[in-house]
This record gives C-alpha cells, structure tokens and sequence, in this order.
C-alpha cells in the first residue's frame, strides 16, 4: 500500500508520527466510452470560454466566482499552504461512545500505521479505546478537504473513517410517516421471532457483489463469441394481506435455510383445548 498522507496523529500532549493509507480498494468493473458503430474511444477536450483554446491538464486551477461574477484562482500550493493545523496532524478532541456515532454520517476509510519511534504511544492508545468501548473523534484534512474523523481498534491497528458534518446529512422528511398506524402485540412478537429466526454472526465473506460477477460474465461470453442467457430471475413472493401470515411464513422459511426442525401449526393448540374440552363433557 501506498501512503496518502503523513503527519502526526495528537492527543493531550502525545504526538505519535503516523501515515495513513485508503483501507478501502475499488473493485467495480470500469468501461470507456466508445462510439457504438466502430469501438472507438470518446475522448473530451477541455477548452476555455475566453480564449477558445484546449487547455493541458497541467494548466488547470480551481477557481472560486465572486458574487461580483469575478473569479479567484487558488494554486496547489495554496491549498497546501492553508492555514489549518490538521493539514499535518490528526487532532484528537474529544472520546464518545461509539453509539453515538451516525452512521450515515460516515465516510472513507483508512488506516494509520505508526513510525517505529512511536509504536509505543500508538499501541497504548489503541488498547485504551478498545478497552473503553469508546472512540476517538479528531479533525483531519485530507485532498483539500478538513473533515470530522473518528478513530477506533481494528485488529492491531487503528482505523481512522473521516465523517461529513452534521449539515450535510439530510434529514428525513416523508409525508407518509405523518399517518398514524397501529402495530398488534402479536404482530411485534412475530417480528421478534422473525428477527431471532434471521439472526446469526456477520461473516463479510459469506457476501459477494452478484452485480459484478453478473457482469464479468456477459463480458466473458461476449469476448468467447457465445451468446448470452440471463439466468431466470428470482420469483418475488406475492404481497400478503394479512402481515401475521407473511411473517410466520418468512419464519419458517428463515427456519429452513438454517436446517431448523418447521414449527408447530399455532392451530394445534386450540385443536388440543377444544379436544380436551368435549372430553370432560
């Protein structure tokens, strides 16, 4: 892997120097645009409004428009010269429980690995999270960007995931959660005994992306000359009147893709009392 950044992860008055790497790796399948009829590539230009020229990639700036409609050009170099101290330190401020952390409010991650001299501090302070149950939330910029981070245990190793601010997650508004409805007892606990038929450990490699090997292999029977068939789609249940029978039926096929034994008809029960009730009589 290849560092992205280096600085100094700073909490109190310890500096420990680190580097940070993308812990994640993009494995979607990429494509060019081509010209349809012949294969041949699309290739954009990049011209100017002003002097109606095509401008090299390395002639580009960023450029932020006034209200007065005018434009003011910010180099790299300014961007690596701003004035912020998390531009070379990871600054922790703060440790909240982990289930206050949203989410949907988090981001990329990666991870921080410490130069030897601070291999110390580093593992000090990873097992002082792991054993508090709480995680660090620090400021970083990276790509010209300053972001809410949070640090936490993974393994041997801290992970930092960069966070968007509390502004930029949308709040959920939807007409249709004003109406009013009412769940039953007996709806909850069949959910509960749904949830506990589905539940089990997380297993990230029991879980494949079906759209890209699905992908992968239009792509290979195109490049061998074959011709396509798409395997027959799934059959999507019917929707169920009545929410009691749809879930005790997801129990029971839950049940079954475990190798669990079906459960009882919950008529026998009330078979069984009127059976024992005609004989007393």
């Amino acid at each position: 892997m290849r560092a992205i950044w280096k600085g100094a992860l700073a909490f109190g008055m310890v500096s420990i120097p680190v580097r940070l790497y993308s812990a994640i790796e993009d494995r979607d399948v990429s494509f060019h645009q081509v010209h349809d009829t012949d294969a041949g590539r699309v290739r954009y230009q990049r011209m100017c409004t002003v002097c109606d020229n095509e401008v090299a990639y390395a002639d580009l700036a960023k450029g932020f428009e006034l209200p007065s409609g005018e434009t003011v050009i910010l180099t790299e170099e300014d961007f690596a010269n701003l004035p912020l101290p998390t531009t070379k330190v990871v600054e922790l401020v703060a440790f909240v429980p982990a289930d206050q952390v949203d989410p949907l409010a988090l981001a990329r991650g990666y991870y921080l690995e410490p130069d030897p001299a601070g291999r110390k501090p580093y593992e000090l302070l990873r097992a002082a999270l792991d054993r508090t149950s709480r995680v660090g939330l620090a400021k970083i910029a990276v790509r010209s960007k300053e972001s809410l981070a949070v640090l936490r245990p993974r393994g041997d190793v801290l992970a930092l995931q960069t966070m968007v601010w509390p502004d930029e997650v949308r709040k959920a508004q939807f007409d249709v959660l004003d109406r009013e409805v009412s769940v039953s007892d007996a709806e909850l606990k069949m959910a509960d005994t749904l949830i506990e038929a589905m539940s089990g450990d997380f297993t990230p490699e029991a879980y494949q992306d079906g759209y890209r090997e699905a992908l992968l292999s239009v792509i290979e029977a195109k490049t061998a000359g074959k011709e396509f068939v798409a395997p027959p789609a799934s059959t999507q249940p019917a929707p169920s009147v009545d929410l009691i029978t749809a879930l005790q039926a997801s129990v029971e096929a839950a049940k079954a893709a475990r190798g669990d034994p079906p459960s009882l008809p919950r008529q026998r029960k009330s078979d069984d009392k009127g059976k024992q009730a005609s004989r007393r009589s």
